[in-house]
């Protein structure tokens, strides 16, 4: 388990330049967690004294209006990492996170990826490079959701998300997700989606969305 953990490391940004030897202590002083689809890994508040490491599945980092309402930010699959802004400057959670699939995730304690920064260069500036990742993309989904309409919206969500050579998209998320990614309705994006399939843009089979014609979505979605 340890060396299917290691190698998983190997594959993110913030740990791939990082020595086994040092992986290898990392992972014995982490702790390995396995959750089904649904439930909750951490709430706003909650002390952020850990870097979470996706190593199967996907998970869900989410904003909530006192009212209720939700806004899924990002979606982190295998090889993603989140938790870095807590662990740089040792302020709680900003965001819910939830697995949107069976998943396993590694807890690595906050002074761990300190101590590895301060030995290794490489992986301080992987971090600072993480975080400022997020700040882009949380400033380009602000601006689409003010400058573009929401089908347009779609297609940059739907080109984002990861695809096999046959355009697959592997993230098996729900309609419904798809909306609080982008913070519409179902319906709307029901509507949406149907419209792209009409133009044979993409092909709609149960769950999963296949991408068909990837440059004309790019088009649509403003290059």
């Amino acid at each position: 388990m340890a060396t299917d953990v290691i190698g998983m490391l190997r594959q993110t940004d913030l740990f791939g330049s990082v020595p086994a030897q040092e992986l290898e202590g990392l992972v014995a002083a982490s702790r390995l967690r396995t959750y089904r689809r649904g439930q909750v890994v951490c709430t706003t508040g909650d002390p952020g004294d850990t870097l979470v490491v996706v190593i199967s599945g996907q998970v869900k980092i989410v904003v909530r209006s006192a009212d209720g309402a939700e806004l899924t930010l990002t979606v982190v699959g295998p090889g993603g990492t989140l938790g870095e802004v807590s662990v740089a400057d040792g302020g709680p959670r900003s965001t819910d996170v939830e697995t949107a699939a069976e998943s396993q995730l590694l807890f690595v304690p906050r002074e761990i990826v300190h101590a590895m920064c301060a030995r290794l260069p490489a992986a301080a500036q992987a971090l600072a490079s993480a975080i400022a990742a997020n700040l882009r993309r949380l400033t380009e989904a602000t601006s689409d959701l003010v400058f573009l309409d929401l089908p347009r919206r779609v297609a940059k969500l739907l080109l984002s998300q990861p695809r096999g050579e046959d355009g697959v998209i592997s993230q098996q998320l729900t309609q419904e997700e798809y909306a609080r990614l982008l913070g519409s309705t179902r319906q709307s994006v029901n509507v949406a989606v149907r419209g792209f399939e009409r133009r044979g843009w993409i092909e709609l089979r149960d769950r999963t969305v296949v991408v068909k014609q990837p440059s004309a979505l790019a088009r649509f979605a403003g290059g």
